[in-house]
């Protein structure tokens, strides 16, 4: 669609488009079309750890993981190919991509460098054999910790770039954990049991207690907030350029060895303002170290 070959009724459809009963889908294939290449870019990032089978990359904010249309040369792929980092074949497009963040959340991603490793490594997350905890402020307070969201998530009906919980949707499940109590958020940590698209926004959103600085689910951020703590709120939300989600503790077996491997990366300097206005004097160099985030395993 980005190439302009799909039309409907012969004139060229945007993707947007809300198809009507009885329309006339056309799509123009060249048999003669190069692949899409991928181009290097040389993009600084951060590589935790390396092996000949997989590397841990700890993705800065604003970053996409992989080229799709409107991002076909700036991605963590073209990065690391840019950085000459061997890549598994993986799915079309996504060389090396075991499991994605969003583009504005930060934080650590094993990328897999031989077929094996991505082979093992897909499974051992479908198996739920990795562990993934996020580190996220959100609206509010929690009414109990932890608290378990088993939700279904599936496309919402009309927008298709939101995700929402829906009955039909694929079975998510996400347990949060207070690690910090202020006075108009929380500081939760995120444990994924599951990896639908923008799950821990959404179940945070469905249970009333959406992420700070989320443009998409949101809904109403600051407003949300009542009385007295009203002016503080504001000034959390304008301390914050982003969702306040980060990927901090990542640990699995080695697809190949089988070692114990466990990462941490600390809540990154773009959210230290964020975290400056909620706690007030407080300023530890390790956010997530000083308020307890951490437990033995990570």
């Amino acid at each position: 669609m980005a190439a302009g070959l799909v039309t409907v009724d012969g004139t060229v459809a945007r993707a947007s488009r809300t198809l009507g009963r009885g329309e006339v889908v056309e799509v123009s294939l060249s048999e003669t079309a190069p692949p899409r290449t991928l181009s290097p870019h040389p993009i600084p990032i951060t590589v935790c750890h390396e092996d000949e089978h997989l590397a841990i990359i700890d993705k800065p904010a604003g970053l996409v993981v992989h080229p799709a249309p409107g991002h076909w040369d700036d991605t963590l792929v073209n990065a690391l190919v840019a950085r000459g980092t061997p890549l598994a074949e993986g799915a079309r497009g996504r060389p090396g991509i075991v499991h994605r963040l969003d583009r504005d959340t930060s934080g650590l991603m094993v990328v897999a460098k031989t077929d094996l490793a991505h082979r093992r490594l897909g499974a051992a997350i479908a198996a739920r054999r990795v562990s993934r905890s996020y580190a996220v402020m959100s609206w509010g307070h929690l009414g109990t910790s932890p608290v378990a969201v088993n939700a279904p998530i599936g496309r919402h009906s009309t927008d298709r770039k939101r995700m929402v919980v829906r009955p039909d949707g694929r079975a998510a499940r996400t347990d949060f954990r207070v690690v910090a109590r202020f006075e108009v958020a929380e500081l939760l940590r995120a444990e994924l049991h599951s990896g639908r698209t923008h799950q821990i926004r959404v179940h945070l959103a469905h249970i009333g207690h959406p992420v700070v600085g989320d443009a998409v689910y949101a809904g109403g951020g600051p407003k949300r907030i009542s009385g007295s703590q009203r002016s503080l709120a504001e000034r959390v939300d304008r301390s914050v350029g982003r969702q306040a989600l980060h990927a901090a503790a990542l640990r699995f077996a080695h697809p190949i060895t089988g070692e114990r491997l466990a990462f941490r990366s600390e809540w990154p300097a773009d959210l230290a303002p964020l975290l400056q206005v909620v706690a007030g004097q407080v300023d530890p160099p390790h956010w997530l170290t000083y308020l307890g985030f951490y437990g033995d395993g990570d």
